[in-house]
């Protein structure tokens, strides 16, 4: 195949790559449902909570497993598992509302819904650094926006269907959707040929090119690997926490200006705020990324950690809606933003050579951090904003101190 059409394909997977992550963000429009759930089955905060807890743990944790698969079996295949399992989660959680079962809520929307949204993230991640070597932070931005938009999309969609249909509907048809879209774009994806670079294209000298890449067991020997894996994990807790309850919090600061409001119109209204937070959660992962191929990864992290520090310490004197969401599209977009900037982080660092397994793994953070940031806020939510600002003054002292590791060629 010419150079020419390898460009042009590389560019059909990267907008295959955008609409799988579409489809497997909506998992972070999860407080939307959140409530319907409880209500209708008097579940409690933290039991319903765990749902998402055992989703955004099943993610880091096949996220990790998927990027060795990808590395051996090649991206389609796991893209493929990915969005069959994805959409065979979702319409669990439909099922899971219509006989009101809690377990079968954790076994098909937290396990299994989980597992396949973690195989298909990994994917166009580790393929799209193999075939963009000259773009790595705008492509993988480009990427991860898509996850962050998919909030946006179920954000403003799934209130007025659940409110319409209920939550079994809403779940069931979203099923469908998710297993046509995701398997479908799936069929794309495809590694670029061994030793291929794009037309005019020559490595920096001072990256990690395809043949000095650090396998996995090298990589997570050196102090580098661990302190990338930090950041990430000190990143996500925070944003995380955030999301799983924009839409409650979003409806306390609601209250505080129009005590009027309540029922269906304040949970339109929460929904409407985590839907606009969700857009720069989206466009962070964009905007940030992008920035980085300019300023550096490391910059980009010190900045990101540092003022979301200081908006989480004054978060719980806002009182004002349009101030809240502003406050917190900025945080979604930071979040969205450690994720998109990481995959080119890792790459730079450890080369693009078995990025699938050193990126993968390290998104055990992730899957830890799923746990963490959401029991935080659900537990002790007077001080978990105080709780998620040290968490990211550690991540900036991290960062300032971060050095790449010295490349293999280098090394006695």
């Amino acid at each position: 195949m010419s150079n020419e059409n390898l460009e042009s394909k590389r560019w059909l997977i990267a907008i295959a790559a955008i609409v799988m992550q579409l489809c497997l963000g909506t998992v972070y429009a999860w407080s939307v449902f959140k409530k319907p759930f409880m209500t209708a089955h008097g579940w409690g905060e933290t039991e319903t909570q765990v749902t998402f807890m055992i989703c955004i743990g099943m993610i880091g944790i096949a996220a990790a497993f998927g990027g060795t698969l990808v590395d051996k079996k090649g991206p389609k295949f796991v893209a493929t598992i990915g969005g069959i399992l994805f959409g065979i989660g979702t319409l669990l959680a439909g099922l899971a509302d219509q006989i009101g079962s809690i377990w079968l809520l954790y076994l098909g929307f937290g396990f299994i819904a989980g597992l396949g949204n973690g195989f298909g993230y990994i994917t166009p991640i580790a393929t799209l650094i193999r075939w963009f070597p000259d773009k790595r932070g705008l492509v993988t931005g480009l990427a991860v926006m898509g996850f962050g938009g998919g909030a946006f999309f179920m954000g403003k969609i799934a209130p007025p269907m659940v409110i319409s249909m209920g939550v079994a509907q809403t779940f069931y048809i979203w099923g469908v959707i998710f297993l046509v879209l995701v398997t479908a774009s799936a069929q794309f994806f495809k590694n670029p040929p061994k030793g291929w670079l794009p037309a005019g294209f020559a490595p920096k000298a001072t990256g990690v090119t395809a043949a000095q890449s650090f396998t996995f067991d090298e990589a997570v020997k050196t102090p580098q690997w661990w302190m990338l894996w930090t950041m990430l994990f000190l990143n996500v807790s925070a944003g995380l926490g955030l999301i799983s309850q924009l839409s409650p919090m979003a409806q306390d600061v609601i209250k505080k200006t129009d005590p009027l409001i309540a029922g269906a119109a304040l949970a339109l209204a929460g929904g409407s705020i985590l839907a606009y937070a969700s857009i720069f959660n989206g466009l962070g992962r964009l905007l940030w990324a992008w920035t980085s191929d300019a300023i550096g990864r490391k910059n980009v992290f010190i900045i990101m950690f540092i003022t979301q520090a200081v908006l989480y310490v004054l978060l719980p004197q806002i009182d004002n809606k349009l101030i809240f969401t502003v406050v917190a599209c900025y945080l979604l977009a930071c979040y969205g933003g450690g994720f998109a900037t990481m995959p080119a982080f890792a790459a730079d660092s450890f080369g693009p050579g078995y990025i699938g397994k050193v990126y993968g793994i390290m998104l055990t953070a992730w899957g830890a951090a799923g746990i963490v940031g959401p029991l935080v806020f659900a537990q002790i939510k007077g001080i978990a904003v105080y709780v998620a600002a040290g968490l990211l003054v550690a991540g900036f002292l991290i960062a300032l101190s971060y050095k790449r590791p010295q490349p293999k060629a280098a090394k006695a």
